[in-house]
Parts: structure tokens; C-alpha cells; sequence
């Protein structure tokens, strides 16, 4: 296949990955953009196969190197045009681009088709509608060893360049699905996974909750927290002590400590 060198950011090819911006084009399409060399070579790395990259040797940091990531994913199938930097960097959706991007099929799965380990690690995640915010928790449910992160009634879509940007690809290497409540809740209990609900108004500390076996750790907004319905139906409600002013942490963080008091029980 002929590759395509291209100047101009008015290239119809560009103005197609620039659409995907646009939270209808994701969702009509079923495809998304991962911009930054990191964030692809993960995404490939967990068995992504782009569609086509834009890559610029212009801006990488190093090209004799990273030159090796066009070569592999041209070998998947993609298609590959290489932009000259003004066109590039016209196209590209963070400040000081770094020579990649691709674009690839948007993550997730039905909620019904995700497989689970034994007594599996989960985070729910309802109404969350940062961008950085669902990327921080992917992060460290990437390190945590999460077995998925469900989003229930979501506000932010799992393509969203910011998500994908703020969890450095880890959107890929988690398994995400999506669903509302009433369903997510079903599937947990299905599946006998308890669900331990994070709210300020407990008396329960998170350090003395069983965390172990089948577990859910849920997590709603930083203004309103989790709705009536969720709490409602929570195994456990637990919270993270707080000696300052505030009364709750940041949704990523938030899960981040819960999610670790996890892994040194389950390690223990």
C-alpha cells in the first residue's frame, strides 16, 4: 500500500480524524483517536490494531527509535501518512504533539460479555464526567490489577480523547464496559459481587471493610457522590479518613486508596 505524504491540514483524510473530536462522529463511526507515542505503543501493546496513523518524524523525540511503532502498526493492517508539521500539528488534540496518532476502534464491551477471574477486583464508576478523572482511575486500576471498571450511567464516553490521553492508554489494557445502574446492579449481583460503596457519611473506614473475595468498589461524582440508588443497594459504605477541611478527595484519588487497601488485603 502506497503511503500518503501530506502538508496540508484541509487533506480530506486529516479532516476525518479531526471529526473525531466530536462525541457523535466516535459514536457513528466506533473509532477514536490515541495521540502520543506512550499512549499508542501501549494501546498496541494490548492488542489494539489501529486503522490509520498520522505520524510526523519531524516532532518525535527521538525517530530513530520511535520510527519502529510506524513499522509495526503498518504491519497490522493500518494505513499510514506521514504529515509535515504544520498539518500535523493542526490535526493533533494536545499542545506540543509528539510525531503520533492513530486513529482505533473505541474500548469497551457489553457489559454481559466481560470475563472475569475468580472472586474478580472491579470499580464502578456512576455518572463520572471528567475526562481526567476516569483517566486517573484507569490508571490505577491498570496497576492495581483490576479485573474491569464499569461506568454506570455514564456522562463521558470511553472514546473521549481526553480519556484516552489521561489514563496513557490504559483505557486499552482494562476491560471497560458501560450500562446503566439497574443493570450494573444486576450483573453484580448475578455474579455474587459485593458492592462497597464510597461516601463520606459512614462511620466505616475503608481499612476496615473486608475487601477480599468478589468486590466492587464504587465511586460516584466529586459534587454529589453517589445517588440514593447506589448507596441503597451497597453490601458495605465505607470512607477514607479525612483530618483537613474537605470531606472527600477527588474521584481518582479516592479510588486509587480504596483500590490499594484492596491489594494489601488480597495480598495478605
Amino acid at each position: 500500500m502506497a503511503e500518503l505524504h501530506v502538508t496540508s491540514a484541509t487533506n480530506p483524510r486529516l479532516k476525518a480524524v479531526a471529526a473525531l473530536r466530536r462525541r457523535r462522529a466516535r459514536e457513528a463511526e466506533g473509532l477514536t483517536v490515541v495521540d502520543g507515542y506512550d499512549e499508542l505503543l501501549l494501546a498496541v501493546d494490548a492488542g489494539v490494531r489501529p486503522r490509520t496513523l498520522l505520524y510526523c518524524p519531524e516532532l518525535m523525540l527521538d525517530a530513530d527509535a520511535q520510527l519502529g511503532l510506524v513499522e509495526r502498526v503498518r504491519d497490522l493492517g493500518a494505513s499510514t501518512i506521514r504529515c509535515g508539521r504544520a498539518a500535523f500539528e493542526k490535526v493533533a488534540y494536545r499542545e506540543g504533539p509528539d510525531g503520533f496518532i492513530a486513529v482505533v476502534p473505541v474500548a469497551g464491551t457489553p457489559l454481559r460479555t466481560l470475563d472475569l477471574p475468580e472472586d474478580p477486583l472491579v470499580v464502578v464508576l456512576e455518572g463520572l464526567e471528567k475526562p481526567g478523572n476516569l483517566g486517573s482511575v484507569l490508571r490505577s486500576a491498570d496497576a492495581a490489577g483490576v479485573a474491569a471498571v464499569v461506568a454506570a450511567d455514564p456522562v463521558t464516553d470511553w472514546g473521549n480523547p481526553n480519556v484516552v490521553r489521561a489514563s496513557k492508554g490504559t483505557v486499552f489494557s482494562v476491560p471497560v464496559a458501560s450500562a446503566p445502574l439497574p443493570e450494573v446492579l444486576a450483573w453484580l449481583a448475578d455474579r455474587g459481587i459485593r458492592l462497597v460503596a464510597t461516601t463520606p457519611d459512614t462511620e466505616m473506614l475503608h481499612t476496615d471493610c473486608d475487601l477480599t473475595g468478589g468486590v466492587a468498589v464504587a465511586v460516584g461524582t466529586e459534587k454529589t457522590g453517589l445517588t440514593d440508588a447506589a448507596l441503597a443497594a451497597a453490601d458495605a459504605r465505607v470512607r477514607i479518613p479525612m483530618a483537613g477541611t474537605v470531606n472527600s478527595l477527588n474521584a481518582g484519588v479516592s479510588a486509587a486508596v480504596v483500590l490499594y487497601e484492596a491489594v494489601r488485603q488480597r495480598q495478605g
